[in-house]
């Protein structure tokens, strides 16, 4: 198929998905599916919707493969947060195009690559394309709450049906521009989320008399002071480390990690920082709910990214040292993620091979995302490698991270296009590897 003819039909989709309104709570995914099995089943490929409720719809579509090579999922979501159009320069879910960008929620998280993906397996199947293992899409629901009606629900309830060896997800593709030179980076593993709640107790009263209570939200503030000053001990990690040899030009150590990536540009800096340790930041507190009565209890939830391959019992010891003899509970809220896929991999030289491609003097690098991703669940369902990778050369990588999950987000066309033929890409290299079954 043409690069004309592509840029345009992903175009065109994008505009048609955002006009599907799947802002999560509540969702509403099934709209989403239905658009994109229709379009799938115009160009030859077979889906199947999965849903736990009706309104929620998972889609996954394939192309068999032929010879038990390793399988790919291209996966994706088509829920995405809220959108004030109070807020925005246009209509969120209009995917008007202006100026080459096509704008509305989701564009870049992540409807954008939710098209691509279908472009990129609709127009192989066209084409005759015949992989040795299976090539999957799956547009799967309730990625940006995570209540169980998606990717999670996927692998517990039919886990063949998303099953891979292999797994292209979001999370990377960011051209970076540090010291002179070009990088690329490709997500390959994430902190674990884990939340968690202190709470605080003490005694009510009428706040005209506050002598006669013990004010449990007095009590809370030096406790939410200390979680706000926790600095852990930093350490390095693969992915840390691997970041840092190809920027820096060595591996420094962990108490001057954060320097020299800034001495080289202030972004290495700050990507660097939140992924040597645990990091605490206080967000709600909760306590009275009238103005003229003292609280009795004091809730007060902070977020916590924990590093791959460490414990909440761990951080938990951490909390109690940080806290000393405060009278408190704690209460984990979750943990989830906290995972890594290698980088050594036939899928790595896959990325590597792309970007030689289109940018030879580009150079591919590790990133550990400080958020996370669905592709946890399939490293943990199936042990499958899993990166996050969506190639962006036009709009800058501070940009696009300004805008997404904010107002005014929109993506380049140009982008779309170099993100349908990096995932056709991927698809051809894994199609063609040898058999692993």
């Amino acid at each position: 198929m043409a690069t004309v003819s592509l840029r345009q039909e992903v175009t065109s989709l994008l505009q048609e998905l955002i006009r599907v309104d799947t802002v999560n709570p509540p969702g509403n995914e099934t709209g989403a599916a239905e658009l994109l099995r229709e379009y799938l089943g115009d160009h030859g490929v077979a889906s199947q919707l999965y849903a736990k409720v009706p309104e929620r719809a998972n889609l996954v579509a394939r192309i068999p493969g032929q010879g038990g090579g390793p399988r790919l999922i291209l996966l994706s979501h088509t829920d995405t947060v809220l959108a004030d159009p109070a807020e925005w320069a246009l209509d969120p879910w209009s995917g008007e195009v202006r100026e080459g960008q096509v704008w509305g929620r989701g564009a870049l998280d992540m409807k954008g690559q939710v098209v691509a993906s279908a472009v990129a397996i609709a127009t192989l199947a066209q084409e005759g394309f015949e992989p040795g293992g299976d090539l999957i899409f799956a547009a799967c629901a309730d990625e940006e709450v995570g209540a169980g009606f998606g990717l999670q629900w996927l692998c517990q309830a039919h886990p063949e049906s998303v099953r891979a060896e292999y797994c292209m997800n979001e999370g990377g593709g960011d051209r970076l521009v540090l010291g002179g030179r070009v990088f690329y980076a490709c997500s390959t593993a994430e902190k674990m989320s884990s939340p968690f709640r202190i709470h605080v107790r003490g005694r009510s009263g009428h706040a005209s008399r506050p002598g006669i209570a013990d004010n449990a939200l007095v009590k809370a503030a030096p406790l939410i002071e200390q979680l706000g000053r926790f600095q852990d001990e930093p350490e390095v990690g693969p992915e840390v480390e691997a970041f840092l040899r190809a920027v820096c030009g060595e591996v420094p150590t962990a108490d001057r990690a954060v320097e020299a990536a800034r001495a080289v540009h202030p972004l290495a800096g700050d990507l660097v920082e939140p992924l040597l340790g645990t990091t605490m930041a206080p967000t709600k507190i909760v306590a009275s709910q009238k103005r003229n009565v003292i609280p009795a209890r004091c809730d007060i939830t902070v977020d916590c990214r924990i590093l791959p391959g460490h414990t909440q019992a761990e951080v938990e010891k951490q909390i109690r040292e940080l806290l000393g003899d405060a009278d408190y509970e704690l209460e984990w809220i979750e943990g989830q993620g906290g995972t890594r896929s290698r980088i050594d991999t036939p899928l790595w030289d896959v990325v590597e091979s792309f970007v030689t491609e289109v940018e030879p003097e580009a150079t591919v690098i590790p990133l550990l995302l400080s958020g996370f991703t669905d592709s946890h669940w399939m490293r943990e369902a199936f042990g499958t490698v899993s990166y996050g990778f969506f190639p962006m050369r036009t709009m800058e990588a501070e940009v696009a991270a300004r805008l997404i999950h904010s107002a005014d987000e929109r993506i380049d066309v140009d982008d779309l296009e170099l993100g349908v033929r990096f995932l056709r890409h991927a698809a051809v290299e894994v199609g063609s590897l040898p058999s692993v079954r």
